[in-house]
């Protein structure tokens, strides 16, 4: 997959293309069913797949007291989207310069002039240009002016559900990791560094990890089966997302149990994926140190539970 940073990296000989337009937070089914017909469509035509996207979020900089915590980082989008098989991505820096360009300005452009689309497919609720005030009928008018089709896209729903970016939020910020794969089409997962200062030596020995601070979306506090992956391994694990109460603490972290684990090779610029499988239970003040050791013990049990359960199924449910 090509990726390019602005406009002016285009080749002036790229194109025709068939292009979709969106902000792609966690890449959901819907996005992915757009995107695929995109493929298709540029196949079909003899042309290329492009998905144009932004950063920052639109939101953080024409609403910045708008607190949005996206489903995952930039980077991780890039790597869902090269996934789907797209040509190329486009990621437009949203600066306020951008925010004021009307739809006609955007269309001509980047649509007609940067990516020579012969087609643009977009869901129903599209808006974009100054303000978001155009619609999807603003952007047919401008195909017919500039050249390209446009396909309007219903939205996708699954289990009777409306697939959206809001509603994945919804779901993970509820602790609902089954409602948040129905929704993403995969589990819900963040990807990050152990903690700094925490001692790591050249072998860690230690079978819990305290995950870096984490800007973006993480599920409600509580305690998860999860699936953690460091160093070319892959290890089932019990991770607490929260203030850890029952030692008076009031420091947010995310804390994994390591499920059969060895001493490995770890430093405080190992990459880690942590991936959100289901919830055991919300985060609870115990009355000792010692009803915390007896629960985790408990909540371990069910991990190993569900791990087993999992991996005597065929086909992708035994990679959970």
């Amino acid at each position: 997959m090509q990726t390019f940073h602005s406009i002016e990296e285009i080749p002036g000989n790229f194109g025709p293309s068939v292009a979709t337009i969106g902000n792609f937070d966690g890449v959901h089914r819907g996005h992915q069913a757009v995107i695929q017909e995109v493929i298709q469509r540029a196949r079909a035509l003899h042309a290329r797949s492009v998905a144009v996207t932004f950063d920052p979020h639109p939101v953080r900089v024409v609403r910045p007291q708008t607190p949005l915590r996206l489903i995952g980082r930039q980077e991780q989008k890039l790597d869902l989207l090269a996934q789907t098989g797209v040509d190329a991505v486009l990621v437009l820096p949203f600066t306020q310069a951008l925010s004021r360009l009307t739809a006609r300005e955007f269309a001509r452009a980047v649509l007609r002039n940067a990516l020579k689309a012969v087609e643009v497919h977009e869901g129903e609720n599209f808006r974009f240009g100054a303000d978001a005030g155009a619609d999807v009928r603003e952007l047919s008018s401008l195909g017919e002016e500039f050249g390209f089709r446009v396909r309007v896209h219903s939205a996708t729903e699954r289990r009777g559900k409306m697939v959206s970016s809001s509603a994945v939020r919804g779901a993970i910020a509820a602790g609902n990791m089954r409602a948040a794969r129905q929704l993403l089409g995969r589990s819900f997962e963040i990807f990050s560094t152990p903690s700094p200062g925490r001692g790591y030596g050249s072998r860690y020995t230690v079978p819990t990890i305290n995950l870096a601070p984490y800007e973006e979306l993480l599920p409600a506090n509580g305690v998860y089966i999860t699936c953690l992956e460091l160093t070319g391994e892959r290890f089932g694990s019990v991770t607490n997302v929260g203030n850890r109460p029952t030692f008076g603490e009031e420091s947010f972290a995310v804390e994994t149990h390591i499920l059969d684990f060895h001493p490995i090779s770890l430093d405080e610029n190992t990459q880690l994926r942590l991936r959100f499988l289901d919830r055991i239970r919300a985060e609870i003040a115990w009355p000792s140190p010692q009803a915390l050791k007896e629960q985790i013990g408990k909540d371990v049990a069910r991990a190993r539970h569900y791990f087993a359960l999992y991996q005597a199924l065929p086909g992708p449910n035994s990679q959970p």
